[in-house]
């Protein structure tokens, strides 16, 4: 599982210009079972997104699709981790240490 904080590093109104493309973008990873949530910041500063995939090389292919990536409006913080607990509606993502 990945933890992928967001921080923006353009104004707003520049952030604003590409959200409906990032909005696209984030739809489709929800619909290939990447992304599991995501939301903005408070205070809005960038966003957070609960994601899971194979290995790190594939989260850091997705994240350099993000259209906020290609406009240079955010950069990204991945953080890798174990899901040893979970809530009962992702216990499919459930690991065991090894």
């Amino acid at each position: 599982m990945f933890v992928l904080e967001l921080t923006y590093t353009a104004p707003l109104d520049a952030v604003d210009a590409v959200l409906p493309a990032h909005v696209v973008w984030l739809d489709e990873q929800y619909a290939q079972g990447v992304f599991l949530a995501s939301g903005r910041k408070n205070p809005r500063d960038g966003g957070v997104i609960l994601a899971a995939a194979a290995d790190r090389a594939r989260i850091e292919d997705i994240v350099a699709g993000d259209p906020f990536v290609a406009a240079g409006v955010c950069a990204y913080r991945v953080t890798e981790f174990v899901a040893t607990k979970t809530a009962p509606g992702l216990e499919r993502y459930r690991e065991t240490l090894g």
